[in-house]
């Protein structure tokens, strides 16, 4: 590899497993390249110094007010259970997962972390909640170009209580651009609506390593990232009535 260049030092077997994942590829192939994936998943982010599920269960812990203990949560796109063993450290208990991945789903369970995970593929079918079932849910490393539309904005809200927490994270390298002010302006749009409030907007230099020295920020061998926390308003909207 290129002195301070990509590759980074990263196994090419990891490179090509991220990149295909995000290639774009029609969600059938997707999900069973994530199904494939779930076997190595955990080495290869650790191998990309993949800081997301820390970073998000930091900020969420920090704006989330009440005893955690008995507090609900849901960890859409919950993969292998990253998000869960942070939230966990952080005196979070009660946790439900969904992914559109079964192998995914089948070492989340292995964890003993979730009460419940379900599949799900979101943007083509409604979460498996109730709505305002959660006191809180997170939606980490799944928005973005190829994975879930910025369309499932509502349905997050829908299954949230009033009052209740939303954390989001997305990339902010070269490729995520066009999804990332995609995503920005929806969750603009939202607010404006008064369907919640914005409490964080973080920006994180090292999000991971970069797979490639186009995506890479400045050279770094890294790749940004945000952590956004919305807080749903607590007084629903007169107009949708």
């Amino acid at each position: 590899a290129v002195p301070g260049g990509t590759g980074m030092g990263l196994p090419a077997a990891v490179r090509d497993r991220v990149a295909a994942v995000h290639r774009g590829s029609a969600l059938p192939e997707r999900l069973r390249l994530y199904d494939g994936w779930a076997a190595h998943y955990e080495q290869d982010v650790a191998a990309l110094e993949y800081r997301a599920p820390y970073l998000a269960a930091a900020s969420l812990a920090f704006a989330f007010p009440a005893p955690r203990a008995e507090a609900r949560l849901l960890d859409v796109a919950c993969g292998t259970g990253l998000v869960a063993r942070e939230l966990h450290r952080r005196g979070f208990r009660c946790l439900d997962g969904v992914d559109g991945s079964a192998g995914m789903l089948e070492r989340a369970r292995s964890t003993g972390l979730y009460q419940e995970l379900r599949l799900c593929v979101l943007g083509r079918e409604p979460l498996p909640a109730a709505a305002e079932h959660y006191d809180a849910v997170t939606v980490v490393g799944a928005l973005g170009e190829g994975q879930v539309p910025s369309t499932v904005l509502p349905e997050l809200l829908r299954v949230t209580k009033p009052g209740g927490f939303l954390c989001l994270t997305t990339r902010s390298n070269p490729s995520n651009l066009r999804y990332k002010a995609e995503l920005e302006a929806a969750l603009g749009q939202l607010e404006q609506r008064g369907a919640w409030q914005k409490l964080l907007a973080q920006d994180v230099e090292y999000w991971e390593r970069a797979t490639s020295e186009e995506e890479s920020t400045q050279g770094t061998g890294y790749i940004s990232g945000v952590v956004y926390i919305y807080q749903k308003c607590p007084v629903p909207n007169l107009e949708e009535g």
